[in-house]
C-alpha cells in the first residue's frame, strides 16, 4: 500500500487554508488530516492526531509562526514547511525559522487562481513530501517517489554531453555548492568553515524568488566571506560568494581568467529554478579541473548528473554523507553515479574544500 503522509495546515487566513488544502490533496501521496487558524488550536488538534508535516503560516495573531516553531521543537520535533509572504520582513522572518528548524520555505499564496497552479502545485508538494522524509523525526520514513522531470538541463543549457575546454589553470579554485532541502543550514555551516581568502564560491539552494536575497544577507553576516544575491553579470572572486536567486537559473561563464554569473529565465529543470544541475553543467563547461563541486542534501537527484559532468571534467567532488543530510536524496543520486571523490559530514566538508584547494 502506498504510504500517504499527513499534513497538518496552520493559517490565520481561511482563503490560505482552502487553497493549501486543495493543493495538498491533490497529490496521491499526501493528505490534510485538519486546519487550524492559530498556534493554539493546533496544539490541540496535534494532541490528538499527530500529523508527518506542518505548514506554518509564520505571521499570525495569538501567537507568531516562529514562537509556535521553537516551542514544537522543543518538545515534539516534526518536519515543519514554512508559509511566508514576499515582503523583507516576511523573508528575515523565514530566515529566523530555518535556523529554529523548519526544513523549507513556500510562498504564501494571496488567491486562487488559474495561474497559481502548475508550478506552484509542484513546489509546494514536492517540498512538503521532502520535509515528511527528513531526519526532523527520529523514526525512518519510507522513500518518496517523485515523478520524472519534464525537462533535463538540456532545456536550459544546450549539448546532452560537454566538450570540456583546455582551460588554464587559475591561481584559486572556485567552490560550487548545490542544495535543497536542509541547504540553508548545512550552506551556512559550510561557509562559516572557510577564511576570508577563500577560492570564490557560488552556491544554487532550492528557494522561492524574494527570499534568496536574506538568505544571501544572512549567510554574509555569519561568515568572514562577502556574500550576496547574484546579479546578471557578477564576477567570481576570491573572497565573495553569490547565491542564485530564486526561480532563475544561474549559469557559469568564462572571460580569459575571469569568471562569472549568467542569471537566466527558463522551464523547470529536474522540477526545480534554479536546478543545480543546469549550474553544474555550465561549471563542467567553463570551469572544469578549477572547480571543487559540492553536493549537499535535498529530496530528488537535481544535481547528480551535473556534479557527474563536474567530475568527468576533473573537478574534484564531495558528497554530505547520509547521516547528516536532512535527505539523502541529491548526495546518494550522486554517489550511485560514481561522480564523487569524498563523501564527508557536513562537520568536515569546508576542511575537505580546503584540502582540495591546495
Amino acid at each position: 500500500m502506498k504510504n500517504v503522509y499527513k499534513v497538518l495546515v496552520i493559517d490565520d487566513s481561511a482563503i490560505v487554508r482552502s487553497v493549501l488544502s486543495k493543493i495538498i490533496n491533490s497529490d496521491p501521496g499526501l493528505e490534510v488530516i485538519d486546519t487550524a487558524a492559530d498556534p493554539y488550536i493546533a496544539a490541540r488538534k496535534i494532541k490528538k492526531e499527530v500529523p508527518d508535516v506542518i505548514t506554518l503560516d509564520i505571521e499570525m495573531p495569538k501567537m507568531d509562526g516562529v514562537t509556535f516553531l521553537k516551542k514544537l521543537m522543543a518538545q515534539l520535533p516534526l518536519p515543519v514547511v514554512v508559509i511566508s509572504s514576499i515582503t523583507a520582513e516576511g523573508s528575515e522572518t523565514a530566515m529566523k525559522a530555518l535556523a529554529y528548524g523548519a526544513v523549507e520555505i513556500i510562498n504564501k499564496p494571496k488567491a486562487y487562481d488559474k495561474e497559481f497552479f502548475e508550478e506552484q502545485q509542484i513546489a509546494i508538494c514536492d517540498k512538503i513530501k521532502a520535509a515528511a522524509i527528513s531526519n526532523t523525526k527520529r523514526k525512518k520514513s519510507p522513500p518518496v517517489t517523485v515523478p520524472p522531470p519534464k525537462h533535463s538541463a538540456d532545456a536550459v543549457i544546450s549539448g546532452s554531453s560537454i566538450k570540456h575546454q583546455s582551460l588554464t589553470r587559475t591561481s584559486d579554485k572556485i567552490i560550487v555548492i548545490g542544495a535543497s532541502t536542509g541547504g540553508t543550514e548545512a550552506i551556512a555551516t559550510i561557509l562559516k568553515q572557510l577564511p576570508a581568502d577563500s577560492p570564490g564560491v557560488v552556491i544554487v539552494q532550492h528557494m522561492p524568488e524574494f527570499f534568496t536575497k536574506s538568505f544571501a544577507e544572512r549567510l554574509d553576516s555569519l561568515c568572514k566571506l562577502n556574500i550576496k544575491e547574484a546579479s546578471d553579470g557578477d564576477t567570481v572572486l576570491t573572497g565573495h560568494g553569490l547565491v542564485a536567486p530564486g526561480d532563475k537559473h544561474l549559469l557559469l561563464n568564462r572571460s580569459g581568467t575571469k569568471h562569472f554569473v549568467q542569471v537566466k529565465s527558463g522551464v523547470l529543470v529536474n522540477r526545480h529554478r534554479p536546478s543545480v544541475d543546469v549550474f553544474f553543467r555550465s561549471v563542467a563547461k567553463n570551469a572544469g579541473k578549477n572547480a571543487i563541486g559540492v553536493i549537499l542534501t535535498g529530496m530528488g537527484a537535481d544535481g547528480a548528473k551535473g556534479i557527474l559532468e563536474l567530475h568527468q571534467a576533473g573537478a574534484q567532488t564531495i558528497a554530505q554523507d547520509e547521516e547528516s543530510s536532512v535527505v539523502f536524496g541529491m548526495p546518494k543520486e550522486a554517489i550511485k553515479l560514481n561522480a564523487i571523490d569524498k563523501v564527508l559530514p557536513l562537520s568536515q566538508i569546508g576542511s575537505g574544500i580546503l584540502e582540495m584547494r591546495k
